[in-house]
């Protein structure tokens, strides 16, 4: 019995029987002119139901996600499922190969959803990928991490306003929830804007695995697959609530040099306390960084060489929606 995995053009769950299916989904042609595919993997349910999408590295760079779905998979039992779940463990194939953040062309792709038809080379691949997978999905999870340099709290972005979202967000036991609206180009954003439910999850740092993230990416999942009737069982509830954040943004370095940050992931820092300093080559003091108001830090740079503009830490302020 051959185990190649075959290669398909578009999605029809209705033609699936009940059962764990593996797929590589062309996206696009590539410069041979053969297809560029992504892994794509179907939890066909044997009762009716929606449709829960879940997506990984849509920065090639950020790999915590990719295990998270592929042991969902090998653990759910598609014979108690009700519905589907369409796991794509790789979004973003041709940086992934490269091992890097962004896509051939230097572009972020989670800032241009859902992509343009008759656009440009990442313009085309996030419309192709976007038509295919993620306009038909009732729900999504989009799994991410860090950029190289900097490190993250295990927190979650969604829009806090919508009751369906919220529960999702929360239901990941995340350490961090914060609140973020739609319209920024990113996967989120632009399922939310075809009413979609979705949030994002940052699961940890990038260009690695990290087992503790992945165990609570995991629970996150069957949670949010529990809280929607998909799969019966009881929902994992946190040892500690997680922290909500009504907004959040960088701070961000205003000269050159090498930079210390001192706060921990999670901590919380007051108004005026000290975050982060700056020397020279020489070692001398040229600046220091001071909070601008009380927050909870969600992720820093750990990367000390840093020039104006460098990003210090990032700031959740703490409030409910």
């Amino acid at each position: 019995m051959s185990n190649e995995i075959p290669k398909i053009h578009h999605i029809n769950l209705e033609r699936l029987q009940a059962g764990i299916h593996s797929f590589w989904l062309k996206i696009v042609d590539g410069p041979t002119s053969t297809p560029l595919c992504i892994p794509t993997i179907i939890a066909k349910g044997s009762f009716q139901g929606k449709t829960m999408g879940i997506t990984a590295a849509v920065h090639g760079n950020e790999l915590n996600g990719i295990p998270v779905i592929q042991r969902l998979f090998k653990e759910i039992d598609f014979s108690q499922l009700h519905g589907a779940i369409i796991g794509v463990p790789v979004v973003n194939i041709p940086a992934f190969h490269r091992k890097k953040r962004r896509f051939i062309d230097n572009v972020d792709l989670n800032h241009i959803f859902p992509g343009v038809e008759n656009g440009n080379v990442s313009e085309s691949y996030v419309f192709q990928f976007f038509n295919k997978v993620i306009k038909d999905v009732d729900y999504l999870i989009d799994l991410h991490t860090a950029s190289t340099g900097r490190i993250n709290s295990y927190y979650i972005r969604a829009d806090l306003s919508d009751s369906i979202t919220k529960n999702l967000a929360l239901l990941q036991n995340g350490q961090i929830v914060v609140h973020k609206t739609a319209s920024d180009g990113t996967l989120r954003g632009a399922a939310n804007e075809k009413n979609i439910p979705a949030i994002t999850l940052e699961v940890g740092n990038p260009h690695t695995f990290q087992k503790g993230m992945i165990r609570s990416g995991l629970t996150g999942l069957y949670n949010a697959l529990v809280y929607l009737k998909m799969i019966t069982g009881e929902i994992d509830q946190p040892e500690t609530p997680a922290v909500v954040c009504k907004k959040s943004y960088w701070i961000y370095t205003n000269t050159g040099g090498l930079l210390s940050v001192f706060p921990s992931i999670t901590q919380c820092v007051k108004k005026g306390d000290l975050i982060a300093e700056q020397r020279d080559l020489f070692g001398t003091l040229v600046q220091k960084y001071f909070a601008p108001e009380d927050g909870i830090v969600i992720g820093k740079s750990v990367n000390p060489v840093n020039q104006t503009g460098g990003r210090i830490i990032h700031l959740g302020i703490i409030g409910s929606i």
